[in-house]
């Protein structure tokens, strides 16, 4: 059976929260209207970030960016296009309207810190992040070609070579998540790995619009999360980052056969409850890659990751150097052909 736990969680997400103020307050962190501010005991040092090779100092605001259009909406949030005013650039602006549950500020602020600080080229870069009005805006990298969910939803499945390429870029991007920052990313999902048109792969939403949607009753989302989730952290055991890499391995296998591995086909028909899902993530042996279809070192790659016992898993940085990774590098694939004639997405990742 599904533990007592996840019952708890899953009545606790859709539960009563209340009002914060104006300002987040945490340790060397203030988190307001005016952006994201770092405090050291002598003075107020302020964020700068770059910006198409030029450097925006703190007073780069909200009233900076003008609204292009709507790209998406959700139960995470709405995402617009935006560009700032004077520089010309765009950005992807997430604007998330909620009450703040005071147990979870703390994960929230974290998340923060590690966007703000974020220096490695497969995580999208969040260049300011604002708490006003009871809405926090985080503005983001804008990559144009959505998520690897817009693109298997155009040309259905995803080819070895390119598969490979996305999942270096995205291993690269766990490998600075697990071993840098020592974060667990727990909501790796084809929305949260997203594509530009020169076939760059970057994890976006690592904890905090999952965090906050959980926190605002968001049922839609909260249950969403748990298709990739790993049966530990479904039976309210301890987990790690190896808690990622099932969720990896679950985003490879669907990219390449075209449809979620949980459901029997393509059709939909096929698609199990959400109790019937947890129930097999949980007792049913994982799915894996067929053999009659893929190379062997795809299915061992994929089998490296969707293991039931975490500790059968291998990491993010010894993933890096599995033969199916290997086995492309010097091949020189790009990419951005696949992904460059692309429709841009209707809907942004949410």
């Amino acid at each position: 059976m599904i533990s007592i736990a996840l019952i708890s969680i899953f009545l606790n997400s859709i539960g009563n929260i209340r009002t914060a103020s104006g300002t987040f307050h945490d340790g060397d962190l203030l988190l307001n209207q005016k952006g994201l501010r770092l405090i050291s005991e002598e003075n107020i040092k302020e964020s700068r970030v770059p910006l198409d090779s030029k450097e925006v100092d703190f007073d780069f605001s909200l009233e900076d960016l003008e609204t292009i259009k709507v790209i998406g909406k959700g139960s995470g949030g709405v995402v617009q296009l935006v560009r700032h005013k004077w520089a010309g650039s765009l950005f992807a602006l997430k604007v998330i309207q909620m009450n703040i549950q005071e147990d979870i500020r703390k994960q929230i602020v974290q998340e923060l810190k590690i966007n703000q600080a974020s220096q490695c080229s497969h995580v999208v870069v969040c260049y300011h992040s604002f708490y006003h009005n009871g809405a926090i805006s985080l503005v983001l990298e804008y990559m144009n070609r959505g998520s690897l969910a817009d693109v298997i939803r155009q040309v259905k499945t995803i080819l070895e070579p390119y598969l490979a390429v996305v999942c270096k870029q995205v291993l690269q991007g766990l490998v600075y998540l697990h071993h840098e920052r020592h974060v667990i990313h727990r909501d790796i999902k084809p929305s949260n790995l997203l594509v530009n048109q020169k076939g760059e792969v970057k994890i976006t939403d690592f904890g905090v619009s999952a965090m906050l949607a959980s926190s605002m009753g968001q049922r839609d989302t909260f249950v969403g999360t748990y298709n990739y989730m790993s049966p530990e952290r479904i039976s309210g055991r301890a987990y790690d980052y190896s808690s990622d890499i099932w969720s990896l391995g679950l985003v490879v296998l669907e990219c390449a056969i075209g449809h979620f591995p949980y459901m029997q086909s393509e059709d939909h028909q096929g698609w199990p409850s959400f109790y019937e899902l947890l129930e097999a993530i949980v007792h049913s042996p994982p799915p894996s890659a067929p053999a009659d279809q893929f190379s062997p070192e795809f299915c061992s790659f994929v089998s490296a990751c969707i293991q039931k016992d975490p500790q059968g898993r291998l990491s993010s940085l010894d993933l890096l150097s599995h033969p199916f990774i290997k086995k492309f590098e010097d091949k020189d694939i790009d990419l951005g052909i696949l992904v460059g004639n692309l429709e841009p997405p209707v809907n942004y990742p949410r």
